[in-house]
């Protein structure tokens, strides 16, 4: 049975002991952060190593946007600028996204990567706190809309299934989710504008919740509460495959089988936990449960979106991708 996880681990390789756990842990997948990197030979041997641990071809999802969330990167990978910064600068935003999503799925495909944690489909404002805001990308319900779709189906060209990110909406906090809990107060009809994206792009196989509180329709984090994710599912319409943000956050409180359990219960499919602490691991695999009934429905059709990379001359896309943001070279 497959746990209703998806788990980090807590290095560049892994351990006998790691070997063991994750086999008798059966987490649904995997997510690799920077601690995890070193090079494309060595990052190879890892995501094989965790798919034998588990004896199947689990997803392995990584935090590839561009800017500063880039979990590989220089000298051996593509330095992307920071999603807001291209689209506004380049001629055609939603072409450079495409390009940047190919371009992004081409190198993690070659190191065995087939899930990025992108795109950020929440909307960029003047209040929007810095660890998210040039995350975004656009200001408004319609551009980020059209550059979301674009970065999504430029990794899904490249054989990479895209996770959007964060339901129903992070960009009007003004906290960092990391540390500490967002609550935003705006009306239940100006959210209207946050959720548009995400209904237009509800479509997509996989998402990722917000810890975050919408005071006009709740008081818990979007993640912990089943009237939020009703919101999700109903009316903003997303019926694909939907995990949480990482529940060690300081956003949400209690410890993490508590934090774990709140978040199943709530209707996340499955809980992302990702500093590879064995302990909180375990505490989390007690918590979560085995992924099953509508969420492995889910589950399965979300992996049944994986496709072989179509054909594609990247250095033609590198020359287009400079020309439209004015002779800028990512590398």
């Amino acid at each position: 049975m497959t746990s209703a996880c998806i788990l980090g681990c807590a290095g560049a390789t892994l351990s006998p002991d790691e070997v063991a756990f994750f086999r008798d842990a059966q987490p649904w997948g995997f997510i690799l952060f920077s601690r995890n990197v070193e090079d494309p030979a060595q990052v190879t041997r890892l995501t094989q190593a965790l798919r034998d641990s588990v004896g199947r071809e689990a997803p392995i999802l990584v935090d590839q946007e561009g800017g500063r969330v880039q979990r590989l990167g220089p000298r051996h990978w593509r330095q992307f600028a920071p999603p807001l910064d291209d689209v506004t600068a380049a001629r055609d935003p939603a072409r450079a996204m495409w390009i940047r999503g190919r371009l992004i799925a081409d190198e993690l495909r070659a190191v065995g990567i087939d899930v990025d944690c992108a795109p950020t489909a929440d909307i960029a404002r003047d209040e929007t706190h810095p660890f998210l805001r040039n995350r975004c990308l656009g200001l408004d319900a319609d551009a980020v809309t059209r550059n979301a779709r674009a970065m999504a189906d430029g990794l899904m060209a490249g054989g990479v299934l895209p996770v959007m990110k964060h339901l129903p909406g992070h960009g009007r906090a003004v906290a960092d989710s990391h540390k500490r809990l967002p609550v935003v107060k705006a009306s239940k009809a100006a959210l209207e504008e946050d959720f548009a994206p995400f209904r237009a792009l509800s479509d997509l196989p996989m998402a990722m919740t917000a810890h975050i509180v919408f005071a006009a329709l709740s008081d818990r984090p979007a993640t912990q509460d089943p009237q939020m994710i009703a919101l999700i599912r109903d009316l903003i319409g997303f019926q694909g495959l939907l995990m949480s943000d990482d529940i060690s956050m300081q956003a949400l409180s209690g410890d993490i089988s508590e934090r774990t359990r709140a978040s199943i219960r709530a209707g996340c499919d499955l809980v992302l936990h990702c500093n590879g602490i064995r302990d909180e691991m375990v505490d989390c695999l007690g918590a979560c449960g085995t992924l099953d009934g509508t969420a492995l429905r889910r589950a399965d059709k979300a992996l049944a979106a994986r496709r072989a990379p179509e054909p594609v001359d990247i250095p033609a896309l590198e020359a287009e991708l400079s020309a439209l943001l004015g002779g800028k070279v990512h590398g």
